[in-house]
């Protein structure tokens, strides 16, 4: 029985190590333009599930635009204090 137990242990040991040792996924790197007005600086990023929120401030006033990174597209934009 004590036998039984140890290498029960063991196995257990030996796949969480297995799943820990696994490499996270790289994903390719991408160009992205967001095509927005000379002066316009990027003031922070953040992904939303399968996209991304990217907090710009222009000249014109701050604002929020959700890009879809695959193809670059702005599926959105929240302008501030309009």
């Amino acid at each position: 029985m004590g036998v039984m137990i140890v290498l029960a242990s063991v196995a257990l040991v030996y796949a969480i190590v297995q799943r820990l040792g696994r490499a996270a996924e790289v994903l390719p790197a991408t160009d992205l333009a967001l095509h927005q007005p000379p002066g316009t600086r990027i003031s922070g990023i953040a992904g939303v599930e399968d996209r991304l929120a990217v907090w710009v401030e222009r000249p014109d006033g701050a604002r929020l635009l959700m890009v879809e990174p695959k193809s670059g597209k702005i599926l959105s934009e929240i302008r501030l204090g309009d």
